[in-house]
């Protein structure tokens, strides 16, 4: 059973006409939210349950599902960051994080949520982009650059970019000689530099084409950063340096991690994927999947003889005894 988002109506009622077609509606069915679905589906005695979306969602899934005792595997998102090296080049590093940020319009839950860069190199990283953006998006309205979802999400994604600029910060306008069309939800990408953490853009996760990008002097200055906040979904290190790249595996927790990219991690079929902490709990993908939606179930067969009644019918003092000691001396 598949409970649609409140924000995909239009492929709930796609997957509701197709699925039929191909599946029995007792092996596969797919609802559309709304009317109180959510948590009325949140509250079915399954056996298990999954659920991908924010934290807070997340929480209240949990508590209904606890009412049952239904396990949950919950995939939350979170704020995952890309830590450029100063080893790596800011080209190189410009052209991958983009990438990751302009596909789907950046509404993807292990996205590039926000990003370091050494002290210096903003400029640099601002000038790629532009030219980037500027080569792959020739046109801002076409079908290449992707919707954001709903009205809702627009105006979200617009008050996150009014209220980090009303606090001070520098907002670059990746499509600034671009026309985005609002009534088809082409929202222009903007970098955000010298964010702070009073700023929204800051404290949730952004699901859309905002990239605030902090500067650091000092590796251990990153990892106390990110180990203040909320345990991310990924982690995302640029960088040749295997010391480097080893330092922030081994000292910053997160659900999983991509090495010089973005992403990729989720699409290895043989590596488990999931968050830990707020970012959410358990793993699903590859064989850790298969085991996570599955009951293992023991089941034992006694075959014509069974030598456990010899051993455990009273009185002990007999013949149990008496074969106890046989395989203790034997044993030994």
């Amino acid at each position: 059973m598949v409970k649609m988002s409140e924000n995909s109506k239009a492929l709930a009622q796609v997957l509701m006409r197709v699925s039929p077609k191909y599946f029995p509606i007792e092996k596969l069915a797919f609802f559309e939210d709304g009317g109180g679905r959510g948590p009325g589906f949140s509250s079915l005695p399954f056996d298990h349950l999954l659920f991908t979306g924010s934290g807070a969602t997340g929480r209240s899934v949990m508590a209904n599902a606890a009412r049952n005792l239904t396990p949950v595997t919950l995939e939350l998102g979170g704020k995952a960051p890309a830590i450029v090296g100063p080893d790596f080049p800011v080209k190189t590093a410009a052209e991958r994080i983009l990438w990751v940020k302009m596909f789907n319009a950046g509404q993807i839950c292990t996205n590039v949520d926000y990003m370091f860069l050494p002290k210096g190199s903003e400029d640099e990283f601002v000038r790629h982009c532009r030219r980037l953006f500027a080569d792959r998006f020739p046109d801002i309205n076409g079908q290449d650059y992707t919707s954001i979802i709903d009205e809702r999400s627009f105006a979200r994604l617009q008050a996150t970019l009014e209220d980090a600029h009303t606090k001070g910060a520098v907002l670059i306008n990746l499509a600034e000689q671009q026309e985005p069309d609002a009534k088809r939800r082409k929202f222009a990408p903007h970098l955000v530099l010298n964010p702070t953490e009073d700023m929204i853009v800051m404290q949730r996760e952004i699901f859309g084409p905002i990239l605030p990008i902090k500067t650091y002097a000092d590796r251990q200055e990153v990892a106390d950063y990110i180990n203040s906040h909320d345990r991310p979904l990924a982690i995302y290190p640029f960088t040749h340096n295997a010391e480097l790249r080893d330092f922030y595996i081994s000292r910053v927790m997160s659900g999983g991690v991509s090495v010089n990219e973005a992403l990729l991690h989720v699409g290895q079929h043989d590596l488990p994927f999931g968050g830990v902490g707020a970012s959410g709990m358990g793993h699903y993908h590859a064989r850790e999947g298969f085991n996570a939606f599955s009951k293992l179930r023991p089941v034992f067969y006694q075959g014509p003889l069974s030598p456990i009644q010899m051993l455990f019918q009273p009185p002990y003092s007999g013949r149990p005894m008496s074969i106890l000691r046989t395989m203790i001396k034997w044993k030994t």
